[in-house]
C-alpha cells in the first residue's frame, strides 16, 4: 500500500514556476506545516487548476477554476479569458488579461458560503452563483469532494457547473442548461511527498463538464537513494504501466500506454529530482489521452487561437519531492 501524498507545495517555489493561477485545496494543517518547514520563508499552499472551454454570449472563451488553501487562507477563483473576444472584434479596451473573481472562504460560522457575483465580460453579462454551505473537503483532495456547486450563467443559460449540485444550481439560477456542454481542456495539480505521489484525474479524451466522468488513480513511486540505480514506476488504477530503470539516463521521456483499452500518452521530466540536490525539487508529468499527433498535423486550436475540443485535454501533475 502506498502512502498518499498531500496536494501541497511551497508557495514561493510555485510562484517561480508560474503558479500565480494555482488554486484550491484542502490539505490538513500538519501536511501544510511540514511543507513550510521544508522550505525556509515559504508557506505551504495546496492547489488545483482546471481550464474549461465554454461559450459566453455565443463566443468561445477559456474559463479557469482555481481552488487554493494554505495554513491561513482558503479560496476559490474564477477567471474568464478576454483576449480572444478582443481579437475577434478587432478592438476592445486593450486589456487582454483575464477577468477574475476570488471568493475567500472564511472559517467562522456566521459567514455565508452562498453568493452571487455579476461580471461584465467585454459588454456581456455573466453571473457566477455558488453554494458551499454543505461542501465536503477531504484532507487528500485539492478541492471539495461534493456537496456544492459553482455555476456560470450567460444569456439565461447555465454554461458551466462545477460540483455535484447541478439540480440545485438550475433551480436557483432559474436558467436552462446550455445546449453545448463546457469542455475540460486541461487540469493541473500540485502534490508533494518523498517517494510516493498520488492523484486522481480523468484520462478520457471525451471528458466534459456536463458529463459524469470516471477518475483514475495515478500513483508515481520513485527510488532515488541508496546504492541501486534510481528507478520510477507509474501505475494507473493499480496497474504498473511505466517502469523506468537507470533514471539518471532516462530522466526525460514519454511512452504511450493503454488505460481501459484506450491509448494515453505519458510524458515525464524528473531532472530536478536527480540533479539539483535541493531539499525541495520538482518533477512534471503529463497525461494526454490519444496517440501522438504526426508532425505537421492540425494542433486542434480553433479560430482566434481558442483551444478546440475535448481531444486537447491533458492532465499536468507537478510532483514536489521533499527530503
Amino acid at each position: 500500500m502506498h502512502k498518499r501524498s498531500k496536494s501541497c507545495e511551497p508557495s514561493r517555489q510555485m510562484e517561480e514556476h508560474g503558479g500565480g493561477n494555482n488554486g484550491a485545496a484542502s490539505c490538513d494543517d500538519s501536511a501544510c506545516g511540514r511543507a513550510a518547514a521544508s522550505s525556509a520563508a515559504a508557506t505551504a499552499q495546496c492547489s488545483t487548476v482546471s481550464v474549461y472551454r465554454a461559450k459566453i454570449n455565443g463566443a468561445p472563451r477559456l474559463v479557469t477554476a482555481v481552488w487554493n488553501k494554505n495554513i491561513i487562507n482558503q479560496s476559490f477563483t474564477i477567471s474568464i479569458d478576454r483576449h480572444n473576444a478582443a481579437a475577434a472584434g478587432g478592438g476592445g479596451s486593450g486589456d487582454d488579461g483575464p477577468l477574475t473573481h476570488k471568493v475567500e472562504l472564511k472559517p467562522w460560522p456566521f459567514w455565508s458560503k452562498k453568493g452571487l457575483k455579476t461580471l461584465d465580460v467585454d459588454g456581456d453579462r455573466l453571473d457566477i452563483f455558488w453554494d458551499l454551505r454543505s461542501a465536503k473537503f477531504m484532507a487528500s483532495s485539492p478541492e471539495p469532494a461534493g456537496g456544492y456547486y459553482v455555476a456560470l450563467v450567460s444569456q439565461e443559460e447555465v454554461i458551466l457547473v462545477l460540483g455535484d449540485g447541478k439540480k440545485d444550481a438550475y433551480k436557483r439560477t432559474k436558467s436552462r442548461p446550455s445546449l453545448e456542454d463546457a469542455v475540460l481542456v486541461s487540469r493541473r495539480e500540485s502534490i508533494f511527498g518523498r517517494r510516493s505521489f498520488a492523484a486522481r484525474a480523468q484520462l478520457d479524451a471525451t471528458a466534459g463538464a456536463g458529463r459524469k466522468e470516471r477518475d483514475h488513480e495515478i500513483v508515481i513511486e520513485s527510488s532515488l537513494a541508496g546504492s541501486r540505480d534510481p528507478e520510477m514506476t507509474i501505475t494507473v488504477d493499480g496497474v504498473v504501466l511505466v517502469h523506468i530503470k537507470s533514471l539518471h539516463w532516462k530522466f526525460r521521456g514519454n511512452e504511450t500506454v493503454l488505460v481501459d483499452q484506450a491509448p494515453v500518452q505519458v510524458l515525464w521530466d524528473v531532472h530536478d529530482w536527480i540533479f539539483t540536490g535541493q531539499p525541495v525539487s520538482q518533477a512534471v508529468f503529463v497525461f494526454k489521452p490519444g496517440v501522438p499527433r504526426e508532425v505537421g498535423a492540425d494542433d486542434g486550436t480553433g479560430e482566434y487561437g481558442v483551444i478546440g475540443d475535448a481531444a486537447d485535454y491533458s492532465f499536468y501533475l507537478h510532483a514536489w519531492r521533499t527530503e
